[in-house]
């Protein structure tokens, strides 16, 4: 699992430059068994150190910030050698000792020599509420859930997960194996990418133990609300938590306060919406006023569309059964197409490096689902669950704006036409 963030790391170790490495990523992502993997197989030996509830190893950062002080006691208490190159230092829950996260800027000046990674699946919340970060002294990786490829290579599809990292939506054998990506990708869309749910799938191949899982992560995370949240903020942060299938399975889904309760306000909410963006729950998509370069310059604050972060946890949060993401019925049809933009977004997310906005015409007489910026051009994206070959929105955009590029994906083949191109979903990376 993760064979391609595993080359990022890699890249870290290797790179003579090497600060020390921040991985962010929400819980049960992955991040622990990844780092210790990475330890297991890239070092001659790691230390591996969570400081959730561990007032022993957090003391020692609490004196001074002496790296050569902290490394000697660090050696002690935990009866290891940590050599320089060789030993993987990874300081894990590190929203729990916010002066082990202050102590990174420190290795970075004197102690660069030493391989040392931190994580936290609230460090985002943590640093929100007052943890000094080390800004400009660390690298920083982001952990997502498994993308599709990933997802492939778990069931053991290595050939089909090397065409998708290929990249290359014009090789015919995308086409060619259609019938083999659509139920695969349907699969997908069931267990989503959180790695404990796409292992229980491929020991057990039983999507009910597999919902079971993704049920025990929701509970996980609404815990967090409980144990890290103040009694004022916490019913607001359920009730957007509770208000994201329904402000999905909208046709128009840029979210709306006024479906959390009667009467909400934007003021009343955004901290509960920064709270479980900062924890990695959810993606917020900006609207941007204007499709023109740079897009980041033409954001909206007050207008956006909010995602979960995996694909499998709102099918469980919204309680859709098997046979209609398996299948593809027409039980659910308004939240095909929301399920079908959750996918998109996370492969954005976690196979590119593109940063998605969304944009809609004037009178909102259409949407965009996407607009990202390649280079000089920023390219349209509409998302279509099924074969259809219509793209109104699309069309109506082109009219007007006539970028270079324009992108429908959908479940038909790649197609390349006067004024667009059709890209599979399962190639919508390669976009």
């Amino acid at each position: 699992m993760y064979r391609n963030f595993i080359v990022k790391l890699q890249e870290w170790k290797e790179n003579p430059d090497r600060k020390p490495l921040i991985l962010w990523g929400a819980r049960q992502v992955g991040k622990t068994w990844l780092l210790k993997e990475f330890g297991k197989n890239y070092f001659e030996n790691t230390l591996y150190i969570s400081f959730y509830n561990n007032k022993k190893d957090s003391e020692i950062f609490e004196k001074d910030y002496d790296t050569d002080r902290i490394i000697s006691m660090l050696e002690i208490i935990h009866h290891v050698k940590i050599e320089k190159q060789k030993t993987l230092v990874i300081f894990d829950e590190v929203q729990s000792a916010p002066k082990v996260v202050e102590s990174l800027k420190y290795f970075c000046e004197e102690a660069r020599e030493y391989c040392i990674v931190a994580a936290g699946s609230l460090l985002g919340v943590s640093i929100h509420e007052g943890l000094s970060f080390p800004v400009g002294k660390v690298n920083e990786l982001r952990l997502f859930p498994m993308s599709f490829s990933e997802f492939l290579r778990a069931l053991g599809e290595e050939q089909l997960a090397s065409l998708v990292e290929e990249k290359n939506p014009e090789n015919p054998l995308l086409s060619d194996l259609r019938e083999s990506f659509i139920p695969l990708l349907r699969t997908y869309y069931f267990t989503g990418g959180m790695p404990e749910a796409v292992l229980t799938f491929v020991q057990t191949g039983d999507y009910d133990k597999v919902r079971q899982v993704q049920n025990e992560i929701i509970s996980q995370y609404e815990g967090d609300f409980g144990k890290h949240v103040n009694a004022t903020e916490l019913p607001r942060i359920r009730m957007v938590w509770n208000s994201l299938p329904m402000q999905l399975a909208k046709e128009n889904k840029k979210f709306f306060f006024g479906q959390i309760k009667r009467g909400a306000r934007m003021s009343e909410f955004e901290i509960a919406l920064q709270w479980l963006e900062d924890a990695g729950l959810i993606y917020k998509v900006h609207k941007v006023s204007k499709p023109a370069v740079p897009l980041k310059s033409y954001i909206s604050f007050s207008d956006f569309k909010v995602y979960l972060n995996d694909i499998g946890l709102l099918g469980a949060l919204s309680e859709l059964d098997k046979e209609s993401i398996i299948s593809g019925n027409d039980i659910f049809v308004e939240f095909k197409g929301a399920l079908t933009e959750q996918y998109v977004l996370q492969e954005i997310k976690a196979a590119t490096s593109y940063t998605p906005y969304y944009y809609s015409g004037e009178k909102s007489t259409y949407e965009m689902d996407f607009l990202i910026q390649k280079g000089k051009n920023v390219v349209p994206l509409e998302v279509k669950a099924e074969e259809n070959v219509k793209a109104k929105s699309l069309k109506a955009y082109c009219e007007k704006y006539s970028p270079e590029y324009a992108v429908r994906t959908s479940m038909s083949n790649y197609r390349k036409q006067d004024w667009l191109t059709n890209i599979p979903l399962w190639a919508i990376s390669s976009m």
